[in-house]
């Protein structure tokens, strides 16, 4: 048999991929009446010039359907006192429909709204997306960020958030 032709089965990877440090960001996307958001952490920059992010979102979720149909979404990166927000747009503390009632948003061009309060935000608008297992890779360009001084990111490994020592 031949090694290369594998692949590690489903439970394996996510029992590795637990050990990988990552930030945590929650993406929404706004199309006409309906806004939804949900947490993120396969998220990086991809080009400087010009600025490009990309995403990927599992192609069964609500967010995927609206960053799909409207081509724009808004990123924020979380702040380490925000561990609260990361558990309410991975849908584990309040149902899915209501995941921004309550919270303050701004918007800067798209329309898409960000969660105030972040460390950082990026409004984009999609330029292409490529199918990749059971989830869609999204490359945008980045139309407007901003950030605020001070704060630590939101990181998150092995199922539990910490905070980074500076």
């Amino acid at each position: 048999m031949d090694p290369l032709n594998q692949q590690a089965d489903p439970e394996s990877l996510r029992l590795a991929m637990r050990h990988w440090v990552a930030g945590v960001t929650v993406v929404t996307s706004r199309k006409q009446g309906s806004v939804h958001g949900m947490t993120v952490s396969s998220f990086t920059s991809s080009s400087l010039v010009p600025p490009m992010i990309l995403i990927s979102l599992e192609r069964g979720t609500r967010t995927h359907g609206l960053v799909l149909s409207s081509g724009i979404f808004a990123v924020t990166i979380l702040d380490a006192g925000q561990e609260e927000l990361s558990e309410r747009f991975a849908g584990r503390r309040v149902f899915p429909d209501e995941r921004l009632e309550g919270l303050e948003t701004e918007t800067l061009v798209s329309g898409a709204p960000f969660i105030c309060g972040g460390l950082a935000y990026f409004d984009c608008r999609v330029t292409a997306s490529h199918e990749a297992g059971t989830s869609t890779v999204f490359f945008a360009e980045v139309v407007a960020a901003s950030s605020r001084r001070g704060g630590n990111p939101l990181v998150y490994s092995n199922r539990s958030y910490f905070r980074l020592q500076k």
